[in-house]
């Protein structure tokens, strides 16, 4: 089957955020605008973002997607990773699918790319686990709203190595029109002071580019390491944009969900 033909529809819209096309626009220009300004300097190479629903992650997400703003005519590809939820999976999962729509419209995913990982074996193709993942599908009306055009590489995270999603990350991180985009969030489920223990040790970790060795603290924190990996070797500096939780953001204290979004870029100075 020609995959340029399938689209994979919207599965989360209406639950994790609007499917009313000029209310998610609205909500979404609305959060980049409120997010805090982004600190000066070269655009961010790659990115980590929560990916609850909008009410309660979303002010943290769109602290990530404000960063792109002086890039915003220059990422041209996204390769975007998240963990697989909903389906369990052995490496990582390309899907069939040649185009992922939201009600924002439809985005084209680039084939070719996905065609030069297939001879990896951490690496198959899949519709199934995409299905109705929502670490993926909630990304990208903040990357709808925050670029211009640009095509998209998903893929579903199951059980990896830290190698494996890295060795897969070298493969396609290209130059300064492709923007990585790792898809987490963090502790799950824990009293408020303790979250915010919690997620401060582990923003601790991701800052000081040392790889997550208690999964508990984040549910993307596979593709986590992969891209703290890819950093490390790269020369790529980790900065907090944003640490916060639904009971920061959504009100209700007693069993939070921490959030936490990190930007990766050169060092200042460098080019």
């Amino acid at each position: 089957m020609n995959t340029a033909l399938k689209i994979r529809p919207a599965a989360v819209a209406g639950m994790f955020y609007p499917d009313s096309p000029s209310e998610l626009a609205d909500d979404v220009g609305a959060l980049i605008r409120a997010a805090a300004p982004a600190q000066s300097g070269p655009a961010p190479k790659a990115l980590i973002v929560p990916h609850a629903g909008y009410v309660y992650s979303g002010p943290v997400a769109a602290s990530a997607y404000a960063a792109l703003a002086a890039a915003r005519h220059t990422i041209r590809r996204v390769v975007l990773l998240g963990p697989a939820h909903r389906v369990a999976l052995s490496g990582l999962a390309l899907p069939l699918a040649g185009a992922f729509a939201t009600p924002l419209g439809t985005v084209s995913l680039d084939v070719a790319l996905a065609q030069t990982l297939l001879d990896l074996p951490q690496v198959t193709q899949s519709d199934a686990p995409h299905a109705l993942e929502h670490s993926l599908e909630v990304q990208l009306p903040f990357l709808q709203s925050a670029l211009d055009d640009f095509s998209l590489l998903p893929l579903a995270v199951g059980d990896a190595t830290m190698q494996e999603v890295a060795e897969v990350l070298d493969r396609v991180w290209g130059g300064p029109e492709t923007l990585i985009v790792v898809s987490s969030d963090l502790s799950h489920y824990h009293a408020y002071a303790e979250a915010q223990r919690l997620d401060r040790n582990t923003a601790e970790q991701i800052l000081a580019l040392s790889p997550l060795s208690d999964f508990d603290r984040a549910c993307g924190a596979i593709p986590v390491n992969g891209l703290i990996s890819c950093a490390k070797r790269r020369g790529l500096v980790p900065r907090l944009l944003d640490l916060r939780n639904s009971g920061d953001t959504a009100g209700d204290k007693s069993r939070v969900v921490g959030y936490g979004a990190f930007a990766f870029g050169a060092a200042s100075g460098d080019e």
